[in-house]
């Protein structure tokens, strides 16, 4: 054991209170955007966004982008962004410009009141400068992609690979039915194209890409809801404006998927319908899967962003 004191193996060599500023200080809590906000979420965590069609999945992701890529002060005014890159995969190849135009627009305006044309043009193009917007047709370009982005990621490309905290992807499940497809074709074939190799690949690649460089991964996924037998699907509950029901939801990503991520939070639209006075409002309901969190919230979404109810 060498001449050392046995003491000098279990002598403390820093206090909690000093381990806790460390860890919190490399990886820091991101305060995220409602509904995200019931659960703490730092860089390196992989959060599963699921609901059906219509659910508020992909709003949700912009309303993530614009608090990222919003300077946290900037000419004197806070505006309480992170002031990070995003990177934005569109599988669905369904994403809004003028959606995510609209609530940065809401946001500069709302903070800063009345500015000049100048300057906020100067503003609004410094945000959209750091949102880099990728759009794939098949498994095999988002693979490509996410390889493209380690590499430049690894050469610390200016325009690209630094400043990234932020990485979305809409849907991860869009290519899967296709992919299931080729691979009857290939066997048809004598070829053997697996889903599942793809899947691996790309939750391999994802997992390069954290250790390269700490990131938040917030990842949409279409629930797909049905009435069967309990062995054959897990149970989802669900509230609305009637109460609890509960609804039956079939899993289709391969466990490789599964196992990589973190945290899965549910949406779901609701029965109801608000009004602000200029006409009726969808809501919206969100519950955290995992962590399981007993507190379910309704939110809805307007033209400047998403809101608690």
């Amino acid at each position: 054991m060498g001449e050392g004191k046995p003491e000098d193996w279990i002598r403390c060599d820093e206090t909690g209170k000093e381990m806790l500023s460390r860890v919190l200080s490399g990886r820091p809590f991101i305060i995220p955007v409602p509904p995200l906000h019931r659960v703490p979420l730092r860089l390196g965590n992989v959060v599963e966004i699921s609901g059906p069609s219509n659910s508020a999945k992909s709003q949700v992701l912009i309303q993530a982008v614009v608090h990222f890529i919003l300077p946290k002060e900037w000419g004197g005014t806070q505006f309480g962004g992170t002031e990070s890159k995003v990177v934005f995969f569109d599988l669905d190849c369904r994403f809004d410009v003028l959606r995510l135009s609209q609530l940065l627009t809401h946001r500069i305006n709302e903070t800063c009141g009345s500015i000049g044309q100048i300057a906020f043009d100067k503003l609004f193009n410094d945000c959209m400068s750091r949102f880099l917007y990728v759009r794939c047709y098949s498994s095999s370009d988002f693979l490509s992609s996410l390889k493209e982005l380690s590499y430049q990621i690894q050469r610390k490309d200016e325009a690209v690979g630094t400043g990234i905290r932020l990485l979305l992807i809409d849907s991860v499940g869009s290519f899967h039915w296709i992919d299931r497809s080729n691979q009857l074709r290939g066997l048809c074939k004598g070829k053997n194209i697996s889903p599942q190799s793809f899947q691996e690949a790309i939750v391999h690649e994802l997992h390069e890409l954290l250790l390269l460089q700490p990131l938040l991964v917030l990842a949409t996924k279409a629930s797909l809801f049905r009435t069967e037998t309990l062995n054959e699907y897990q149970r989802s509950s669900i509230s609305n404006s009637t109460g609890d029901r509960n609804l039956l939801f079939r899993e289709y990503m391969p466990a490789v998927w599964q196992s990589f991520v973190t945290h899965r939070i549910q949406l779901h639209p609701s029965d109801d319908f608000l009004s602000d006075g200029s006409g009726p409002i969808w809501s919206y309901t969100s519950e955290w899967l995992q962590p399981s969190v007993s507190m379910k919230d309704r939110f809805i979404v307007k033209d400047d962003g998403i809101f608690l109810t």
